[in-house]
């Protein structure tokens, strides 16, 4: 894999720079669908990779600029990179990429609060956007990648090619397809979202710019969630004065965990004899942590093993167990692997130490309007009365709908309509082979539709944290080289 250190500028793209001309049908097309982490990692790496014959690279992305996402193009000060910066990079090669990128440029003199007393960055998430959008750069001022920036409404197939419609009147031929959209926004629980939909301060979706304007300082706040989004919500109101007191509520009532003190080394082997069911999966896992403590060693060494084993043992359990581990296991191993940074931790435990902030295990049985409040019946887990509760506002932060991926976007919906497209049977996405190559209802797979980042977790397994995106992105890139390498040999035979 390429260590290739890229020190740019973090200069804009001129709008007539991304309106280019495609290129002629001679030239191979890649149409990318997406433009964060996944689908600007599928552009750049592809962008420097042997092709036989330059493909014209052409990347869908509403944005400003590529490289950002839902997740990067944060402005908000509170909301932080949940890894160490010396563990981020767009090179799955090079780790320490994106810290020695910071480095060079000094880029976090404003931030004092990034760097922790042990030497670990966790800066502002926006940086990590700055630094991919640095690496793709000078790929879109030398016309290597085309940014299109539009909203797409509509793929299909014609004539053995893709014609793919945007939002701005746009149709481009494409030979391949990578679709590297974003998550699902969260879906509100049970009637929610009809039952408060009228009233000003039910904040259904936190991903939208200015979500939490609506929230005054000492309002009092239902969080319906209690993952990585319930804690960037909780310390982005903490950021901006907020005061009023705050419960967390999630079927299970877990908190997201935070970093050890000091890394930890991986510890366990789970692959020399993997398991084959949820089950005994867990039971390895319990018994590694109970080793790994008699040994000085935190369970993060063995959470951290799991994830990098992942693969393989995904791979081992059968569709039935995926199913039953998703169902039944996800919400401990989401708040075990997915930690918060050391900076929003200190935000909750404050909270908590002042009785500010309420974490309660149950889910929301029922809520109406009554004038400016919101009436929430509270059910919780194991008790049989309900409580009854006041709140000024209701914020949800349930994370993405994977199973309901389908429905957010027309054109995803008509791709699974006509045949090309379906959902994953563990529900975290869609359907796709081992190549990443989508398959419809039929079964069958096609090799010049791909699925990047995240919703090929159900085929992947662990898909969802920053080092397996990038490393996902790096290996679609190179599952095209050697579709167009081979395009090309075939066109031309030695």
């Amino acid at each position: 894999m390429p260590g290739f250190y890229a020190r740019t500028s973090k200069a804009t793209i001129p709008a007539t720079m991304q309106s280019k001309p495609l290129p002629t049908s001679e030239q191979p097309v890649v149409a990318i669908i997406g433009g964060g982490v996944s689908g600007g990692g599928v552009a750049y790496h592809l962008a420097r990779a042997d092709c036989g014959k330059r493909a014209a690279i052409v990347v869908f992305e509403p944005r400003a600029e590529l490289g950002r996402g839902l997740a990067y193009d944060t402005a908000d000060p509170a909301h932080r990179i949940n890894v160490p910066a010396a563990k981020m990079s767009l090179q799955p090669g090079d780790l320490g990429e994106f810290q020695a990128w910071i480095e060079a440029r000094d880029a976090v003199a404003d931030d004092p609060e990034a760097k922790q007393p042990e030497g670990l960055l966790f800066p502002r998430r926006r940086l990590f956007g700055d630094y991919v959008a640095s690496l793709l750069t000078p790929l879109l001022e030398d016309g290597s990648v085309r940014h299109c920036r539009a909203t797409v409404t509509g793929v299909e197939r014609r004539a053995g090619r893709w014609s793919i419609l945007d939002d701005k009147g746009g149709v481009t031929e494409a030979d391949i397809v990578a679709i590297a959209t974003s998550h699902p926004p969260p879906a509100a629980p049970g009637r929610l979202a009809t039952r408060l939909a009228a009233h000003p301060r039910f904040v259904a979706d936190t991903t939208k710019p200015g979500a939490l304007d609506v929230v005054r300082p000492h309002d009092r706040v239902l969080v319906i969630g209690n993952g990585l989004t319930a804690a960037d919500v909780i310390a982005s109101l903490a950021d901006r004065g907020h005061d009023g007191p705050v419960t967390a509520i999630s079927r299970r009532g877990l908190r997201s965990r935070g970093h050890a003190p000091v890394p930890q080394p991986l510890f366990g082997d789970f692959v020399s004899n993997a398991a084959h069911s949820a089950i005994s999966l867990l039971a390895a896992i319990r018994t590694a942590i109970k080793a790994a403590k008699a040994e000085g060693i935190s369970w993060h060494g063995v959470i951290d093993q799991v994830r990098a084993q992942g693969y393989d043992l995904w791979q081992a359990l059968p569709v039935a167990e995926r199913r039953r581990l998703v169902r039944h296991l996800r919400p401990y191993w989401d708040v075990h692997r997915f930690r918060i940074a050391p900076q929003v931790e200190a935000v909750l435990d404050t909270a908590i130490a002042s009785g500010r902030l309420d974490i309660l295990a149950g889910s929301v049985a029922d809520a109406r309007i009554e004038d400016e409040l919101i009436l929430c019946t509270l059910q919780p887990r194991h008790q049989r009365q309900p409580l009854e509760r006041r709140y000024d506002a209701v914020v949800v932060t349930t994370g993405p709908a994977h199973g309901g991926i389908l429905e957010t976007q027309p054109w995803l919906a008509a791709l699974a309509a006509s045949g090309h497209l379906s959902l994953d049977p563990t529900g975290l996405g869609l359907a796709c082979n081992q190549h990443s190559q989508a398959i419809g209802p039929s079964g069958h797979a096609d090799p010049s539709l791909l699925i990047s980042g995240p919703l090929a977790r159900g085929t992947f397994g662990e898909l969802m944290g920053l080092p397996q995106v990038t490393e996902h992105a790096f290996f679609i890139a190179g599952e095209i080289a050697e579709k167009l390498r081979t395009s090309a040999t075939n066109r031309h035979p030695a």
